[in-house]
């Protein structure tokens, strides 16, 4: 019981610190001690008194604890108020956890700029860390600094952090090149059903790579005569495969081809990393694409990803449901451009301005101005389709508009097993959806929204939506448990509230 009080004492004291954008030395130095001495509070390994705890929640401006257990966040929403004035889309959450495992690769310094501040990060910046990678926020907390050691020490990794975030099978493509043998905890993440891992091992074992799973963990081991000598043809068109194949590729000595990759946008920004480490990568934005991979990495590197085209989507869809007039700015309009002929279709009115460049140089963005509109069902269904298709992801959004517009709109939700049950859930807050099958949802509008209290779906998308729905009807009410979208959004409710909204966060006492 003591040892499982320290640990969460040391929980919400990383979590403080990390909120901060400090350090461990930081601390440490602030609290007159080491960082090994933090290191050790933060793990729940060192007994700690009242005293000490008050010192450091002083350091971090922050209550470490109060009366109570701190329990799970939730929001409380009061309804029915329109949006306005102008917000902008933060980079793009998938892009950010690829170039967090890239970053493996690279034996020099590495800064990404403006890095999302979620959830799905900071597990893998406690995973990174405790295998020996330093990092810290930098420049106001803005930016990140990540430099590796010599050696990797995979024997200490954080599983707790690394079964949180499905992310950490990104780890396999960089740490086949550092070592002949290592160990990873299964990967977690969202429950959106059965997904297995074999289209990476399909490709990974072309390089070398035998994986076996045992007593929740990965257990690798690297044959260093096995070389890619035909194209690697992967069996799914999926982000995490392709950027895997990419991440093993990038340090293979000699050039790899691979087919039927994932284009998009995340897979896009890995490219122009790659590019940035000295990897030539041919064919970006299609689905063949040709590595010349560099066997020794040693740069110093510094990179800006791209904006999030999904959490573009979030915004405009609030705009939409809310019946508002709302300008996002900063849209990745070359990732959002079907999401916008169909919404179009539907009556959507819109201005858009001219494209000019995120800060890689490369992605087009635009800022994008919605007003009010008198939306009708699409005449076709609405469905995923690999990029330059409508985003996996968006699909759940189209449900909230759906329910506002007139008419019956068939959602076809065919690559997770569970995610579409979960947009029933809209039912509850005055929604007419009726699930036909695991995969299908039709939905019936408009719809009349309703205040409930209920508990966070536990997938991403699904729980934005949700909040959105919320934020449309009248009365106040209550989200539980939304840990979910803190993992792919930061500071969401605060920054709806700077464009009209009204959601206040809480924990129960």
């Amino acid at each position: 019981m003591a040892d499982d009080y320290l640990v969460r004492i040391g929980r919400l004291i990383r979590d403080a610190r990390q909120h901060r954008g400090w350090t461990q030395s930081q601390l440490a130095e602030a609290l007159g001690t080491s960082q090994s001495a933090v290191n050790r509070i933060e793990r729940g390994n060192q007994n700690i008194s009242l005293e000490m705890i008050a010192r450091i929640g002083e350091a971090l401006d922050s209550e470490i604890v109060s009366l109570g257990y701190a329990g799970p966040m939730h929001l409380r929403v009061v309804g029915g108020r329109r949006l306005s004035g102008a917000i902008d889309v933060k980079t793009s959450k998938n892009a950010c956890v690829a170039l967090l495992c890239a970053s493996l690769l690279n034996k020099g310094r590495t800064v990404l700029r403006r890095v999302a501040r979620i959830e799905e990060v900071y597990r893998l910046l406690e995973v990174l860390s405790s295998i020996g990678v330093r990092t810290r926020w930098i420049n106001g907390g803005v930016d990140l600094e990540l430099v590796p050691p010599a050696e990797l020490d995979m024997g200490a990794i954080d599983a707790e952090a690394a079964v949180r975030t499905r992310s950490i099978i990104m780890f396999l493509g960089p740490l086949l090149h550092r070592m002949d043998s290592f160990r990873l905890p299964y990967a977690g993440g969202c429950d959106l059903g059965t997904r297995t891992i074999e289209p990476h091992m399909i490709a990974l074992r072309r390089f070398g790579l035998d994986v076996a799973a045992t007593e929740g963990q990965y257990h690798a081991r690297v044959d260093r005569e096995v070389r890619p000598d035909r194209p690697i043809v992967l069996t799914e068109r999926g982000d995490t495969v392709t950027e895997n194949a990419l991440l093993a590729a990038a340090r293979h000595d000699g050039v790899t081809v691979i087919r039927n990759a994932s284009s998009n946008y995340m897979v896009q920004d890995l490219c122009f990393f790659l590019e940035a480490l000295g990897v030539r990568v041919e064919g970006i934005g299609t689905t063949t694409l040709t590595v010349h991979g560099v066997p020794h990495i040693d740069v110093d590197v510094d990179y800006s990803p791209s904006e999030d085209p999904v959490e573009a989507m979030s915004l405009l869809a609030a705009a939409v449901v809310t019946e508002s007039e709302l300008t996002v700015r900063r849209v990745p309009i070359e990732f959002l451009e079907i999401e916008l002929a169909v919404l179009e279709e539907m009556g959507l009115d819109h201005d858009r301005t001219p494209e000019y460049f995120a800060d890689n140089g490369r992605t087009r963005l635009i800022d994008l101005t919605v007003r009010p509109s008198k939306l009708e069902a699409p005449i076709d269904k609405i469905h995923p389709m690999p990029f330059p298709g409508l985003n996996i992801d968006n699909v759940p959004f189209f449900a909230a508009i759906a329910a506002v517009a007139q008419g019956q709109t068939l959602i076809h939700d065919w690559v997770y097993d569970n995610r579409a049950i979960y947009l029933t859930d809209l039912n509850r807050l005055g929604g007419r959806l009726q699930l036909l099958d695991p995969h299908r949802v039709l939905v019936e509008g408009p719809t009349r929204w309703r205040a409930a209290e209920m508990m966070c779906p536990p997938a991403l998308r699904p729980a934005v939506v949700v909040l959105l729905a919320m934020m449309a009807a009248d009365g106040t009410s209550v989200l539980r448990n939304v840990y979910v979208i803190n993992r792919g959004y930061e500071d969401l409710a605060e920054r709806l509230n700077s464009v009209g909204a009204q959601i206040e966060i809480f924990r129960d006492i």
